[in-house]
């Protein structure tokens, strides 16, 4: 599939099932089901999938040492605690806001690809950064909803998460096991992310409270669905586009976060929110032009 060795098609397609995930996640919330427990259902449900398409493509898993560090690692900075995090934040910042949260991890693994030496972006990918961050500062400054400001502890704890994802993003490049397919990682990470949240959820809610995902199968499927489909093309961009161009599936994730959460779940936001959010998808427009910019230069080369 030709869309698969493009870095912008890929951007676009990720961040948007990225997005998804927030809005999921305050129905989640809303029918009951625990954060950890909600995000344990994120990724065994990707993992499984993710799994078996591996397999079926008559592949074997590798298991070594550098696999099962990379997949510890990977699961803890990456995806168990940010998730967490990020499920927890919902109800206090509500979907859209939470998901502008994402937008701010380009800048910061920005700075750690400078930091390692690795591939960094042109003087236009630069300025699309800092035009997205620019904006996600504007969204910042409105703190959530109209009617529910947040509180500065969850704004704290929202702004910890593209931290983390940028560490997440950095890492997986650097300790990228040689000649692993991208498939095979998403799932061994998330199916070990699976295991690590079991006690976690066990320690959080004092059991393991499945009766809530009854009530509704049909957001089970829609998460696991697009979960799967998230992490699939989430590793393949993180091959193709590196750590830096990876990290903006959150300008992308946020706008389709803030825009579900308005039109499907009634959250309202101020017009400064709206003006943020525009600027953030004019950087996002000036990043991907660079990314097609340096792949030109690239074949020419």
């Amino acid at each position: 599939m030709p869309f698969l060795n493009s870095a912008p098609a890929l951007l676009v397609l990720t961040g948007a099932f990225l997005g998804l995930t927030l809005p999921f996640g305050k129905l989640a919330f809303a029918a009951g089901i625990a954060p950890s427990l909600w995000a344990f259902v994120i990724s065994i449900g990707a993992g499984t999938v993710l799994l078996a398409a591996f397999l079926l493509m008559g592949k074997r898993p590798r298991i070594d040492s550098h696999m099962m560090r990379y997949y510890l690692i990977a699961a803890l900075i990456s995806y168990a605690i940010p998730n967490l995090m990020t499920l927890s934040a919902i109800p206090h910042l509500g979907s859209g806001f939470t998901g502008i949260m994402y937008t701010l991890s380009p800048v910061f693994t920005l700075l750690l690809s400078i930091l390692f030496k690795m591939r960094s972006p042109n003087l236009l990918g630069l300025l699309g950064i800092f035009t997205g961050f620019a904006g996600a500062v504007i969204v910042g400054f409105t703190r959530g909803q109209v009617g529910q400001p947040a509180e500065p502890l969850w704004v704290a704890i929202g702004l910890l998460i593209p931290v983390l994802l940028a560490l997440g993003n950095v890492y997986r490049t650097i300790d990228w096991p040689k000649g692993a397919d991208p498939t095979e990682l998403a799932a061994g990470s998330h199916l070990t992310t699976a295991v690590l949240l079991v006690p976690i959820i066990f320690w959080m809610t004092g059991t393991f409270p499945v009766q809530p995902l009854g009530a509704v199968p049909w957001l089970v499927f829609a998460q696991v669905l697009a979960s799967a489909c998230m992490f699939a093309l989430y590793f393949r961009l993180q091959a193709v586009g590196g750590p830096v161009y990876l990290s903006q599936i959150g300008y992308v994730g946020a706008a389709v976060a803030l825009l579900a959460g308005t039109l499907f779940l009634g959250e309202v936001y101020q017009l400064a929110t709206w003006i943020g959010a525009a600027i953030i998808t004019v950087g996002v427009l000036m990043t991907t032009k660079a990314q097609q910019m340096q792949q030109k230069a690239t074949k020419v080369a």
